[in-house]
């Protein structure tokens, strides 16, 4: 991008996990322009990418790797997104990371897996296990609702009752 970000909080530093570090690293010493304020995407001849090229050599990249074709550069940032807020992390991290300034744009960008949805399954079932074989103990002051009570407001969607 050239030029300023739309809000402040598009201007951040964020940490990378490792496995990325090696490939980026080598793409900012092979094709970046040099210095903390050089583009990491030119063109053949040093210049900023047009959109027209960039979207081309995306699609080209993409299809060399077996992507869908319906995944596009944007959805990176949803990919990268969800699979932060996967490991845990608090919404102010999700925002940080995402340079975004408001609650509302950061849950365009997250997402929800199957897979996570069966790791928090998992977990719960390891929860009641292990209740179960604490003899049904609460932590002292836990408020908990009986399962009966949890149920219809699970299994009706919001205003079912009402609807006739």
């Amino acid at each position: 991008m050239i030029g300023d970000p739309k809000s402040r909080a598009g201007k951040r530093e964020i940490m990378l996990p490792g496995f990325v570090l090696l490939d980026v690293r080598r793409r900012l010493d092979w094709f970046a322009q040099p210095g903390p304020d050089g583009l990491v995407f030119v063109g053949e001849k040093g210049a900023a990418l047009r959109g027209t090229t960039f979207g081309r050599k995306w699609r080209k990249a993409r299809d060399a790797v077996g992507m869908p074709k319906e995944f596009r550069f944007y959805d990176l940032r949803h990919t990268g997104n969800t699979l932060v807020a996967d490991t845990g992390a608090k919404l102010k991290d999700l925002m940080v990371r995402a340079g975004q300034s408001s609650e509302r744009a950061q849950l365009i960008y997250q997402h929800s897996t199957k897979a996570h949805q069966r790791t928090l399954a998992d977990n719960i079932d390891a929860d009641v296990r292990r209740r179960r074989s604490q003899g049904n103990r609460r932590p002292e002051g836990a408020a908990v609702a009986p399962v009966h009570q949890l149920v219809p407001r699970l299994s009706a969607p919001s205003g079912a009752a009402r609807r006739r």
